[in-house]
């Protein structure tokens, strides 16, 4: 509930039952508590370890300690790259977080007059706190602590509870950024930033990072009219960023950046240069009894030009579910939409201007053909893009993704040693970037198509899909090791929701394939069929088809069609052994399937 009224400070009321000898007095008691955070500092210290530690050993003690004492708090402890403090008092809290972010700029100023390179994110958070000597614990602290991972550098942060104690004061002027979802908490928490007036200090990032695409999604009007529909609208905006985010290959603006521009849309270049932000997306909702309606329209920000546009339209129903209807709708057209202009792009630019994500759209582009010689020019556009930025997750992760294919489709001369290469890249995508889904994803993948090992690879499709809810990719993959150890019905339910989170991807042909896997490990020939001859239309090269829709056409009594399918599989894989096979890539665990597999397949005449 929020609190009415600023509190007094408070007396430690004494919880802990006395125990052993010697055992440490633990109190409950309301506080206010700050986390502090330095933004890039595993890049500050990279690039000049000496000076990030001395400045930040300055800004410590001649800042951030005595302040805390003049605003009457206590610092708990140090965390390396930040600072948990306790205040008796919200309103202290605020002033103090205010206090430090308007002197950080100036106490970093040397003899050499370097610009300052510390900048820093600070949350507050009201609530019961259980502490200790040397430390607080509970709920009260874990929401200050994801809280300031919204923060923008040099802002302040309140949560609910702290806004409705300082709003009359310096909470005067503070701009409500809506609900938020904090990570691994349950619900969400409305929050409120507080502006500082402080020099702004330029933030260090990866270089990739500046070449990726910049996004910034805007709030969507509420053309309802009623205020209480504004957190639906706010709602959808925070999970497109959220996915948007999570795919790894897109510079997203903040929300607490965007909400701003909260009301009729302002002009895209305008947008573009105050946020640096390349494209602008914007939109609105409407809300009746019969119907909610949601567009949404992309823009570049440089041109003017609108890139692409869509309408939602659903009966209203359960809010949740529906929001992520739209949500997934939306998220399928707007990323491959950006990754269509870039490409477009980058194809005008010189060679010697390219950047590692130029050289990552050109091998994505092509890597889908599976013409043997454009496929073997992807991996030199991805080779190129490693070494433009060694530091880039991306095109190591698609590297990994090109050593399993160039493996299944039967072109490797040393298959073992390819594989292991393959791991290895995935293993380093994972390490430069462990939130990375395509990572992850396709580790998990190579572990149970190449490797055999089933239950590790549902690990790493877990952590996936925590990463990014809405990575197609993701959800495709996991379903074919779904199909390979025999859960044939999960794997064709999210082998359908990755179709229907990105319905028109550049490698649509490998998503209706691991649509006929499915329902052949499932017994459903016919519809094995089916989609094995739509993946075949769209690319008539993928060997990884052949092979599935071979036995599916063995399995409907089609022998003379499976034979055909087969001849053409050997013209491209022409060293294809059924008893090599079986006894490398032959991906099914589970026995039943096995066998029966090998059995269609044999019957086709596939060479032994």
């Amino acid at each position: 509930m929020p609190v009415s009224a600023e509190p007094e400070a408070i007396p430690s009321s004494n919880d802990s039952l006395l125990g052993e000898e010697g055992a440490v007095p633990i109190s409950r008691r309301l506080a206010a508590v700050a986390f502090l955070d330095i933004v890039g500092y595993t890049i500050l210290m990279a690039s000049d370890e000496n000076r990030t530690h001395r400045r930040w050993m300055k800004i410590l003690d001649e800042v951030i300690r005595p302040r805390i004492s003049q605003y009457r708090g206590r610092l708990v402890k140090l965390t390396g790259d930040g600072v948990l403090a306790e205040f008796s008092s919200a309103l202290d809290a605020v002033e103090w977080a205010q206090d430090v972010q308007r002197l950080v700029p100036s106490v970093q100023i040397e003899n050499d007059q370097q610009s300052p390179s510390i900048a820093l994110r600070i949350a507050i958070n009201l609530g019961d706190i259980i502490a200790t000597e040397f430390d607080i614990y509970g709920d009260g602290v874990n929401v200050a602590a994801r809280l300031q991972e919204h923060a923008e550098p040099g802002g302040v942060l309140l949560s609910e509870s702290v806004y409705d104690v300082v709003r009359g004061t310096v909470g005067k002027l503070a701009r409500d950024l809506g609900y938020i979802q904090l990570k691994n908490l349950e619900k969400s928490v409305r929050v409120y930033a507080v502006s500082v007036d402080a020099p702004t200090i330029v933030v260090p990032t990866r270089r990739h990072r500046e070449n990726l695409p910049s996004i910034a999604v805007l709030p969507l009007q509420n053309l309802g009219g009623d205020p209480a529909d504004d957190y639906f609208a706010d709602g959808i905006v925070e999970d497109i960023i959220m996915s948007l985010a999570g795919l790894h290959e897109l510079f997203v603006i903040s929300r607490a950046s965007t909400i701003k521009y909260r009301g009729p849309p302002p002009d895209p270049g305008e947008v573009g240069r105050a946020l640096g932000a390349r494209y602008v997306f914007f939109g609105s909702v409407r809300r009746s009894d019969r119907l909610v309606r949601v567009s949404i329209q992309a823009c570049d920000s440089a041109t003017g030009e609108t890139l692409w546009g869509d309408a939602v339209e659903v009966p209203p129903g359960e809010l949740f579910d529906l929001q992520d209807h739209i949500v997934r709708k939306i998220v399928a057209g707007i990323a491959p939409n950006v990754r269509k202009t870039e490409l477009r792009n980058a194809m005008r630019k010189r060679p010697e201007s390219f950047t590692a994500y130029d050289y990552s759209l050109r091998a994505i582009q092509i890597i889908n053909s599976l013409d043997k010689q454009t496929f073997l020019r992807a991996r030199e556009f991805l080779d190129k893009a490693i070494a433009e930025d060694q530091h880039f997750a991306m095109p190591v992760a698609w590297a990994a993704r090109w050593h399993s294919l160039y493996v299944g489709q039967g072109w490797s001369l040393n298959p073992s040693e390819d594989a292991v290469t393959a791991i290895q890249l995935a293993a380093r995508a994972i390490e430069l970037d462990e939130q990375n889904a395509l990572a992850l994803a396709t580790f998990g993948h190579l572990k149970s198509f190449l490797f055999h090992e089933y239950d590790g690879a549902q690990m790493y499709f877990d952590r996936a899909l925590a990463a990014c809810p809405n990575h197609a990719l993701a959800w495709i993959l996991s379903s074919a090791t779904l199909s390979y150890i025999g859960e044939a019905e999960e794997a064709v339910s999210r082998a359908q929701h990755a179709l229907r989170l990105s319905p028109f991807d550049q490698s649509l042909f490998s998503f209706y394939m691991f649509l006929n896997l499915a329902f052949y490990a499932k017994g459903e020939f016919a519809e094995s069929v089916k989609w094995g001859r739509m993946s075949f239309n769209e690319n008539g090269l993928y060997t990884a088809n052949h092979r599935i829709l071979i036995a599916g056409l063995v399995g409907v009594g089609r022998l003379e069609e499976a034979r055909d399918v087969a001849a053409r599989m050997i013209r491209i894989e022409p060293e294809f052994r059924l008893k090599t096979y079986e006894r490398t890539r032959q991906p099914f665990r589970d026995a039943k399937i096995r066998e029966r597999y090998m059995q269609h397949l044999r019957a086709a005449g596939l060479p032994e």
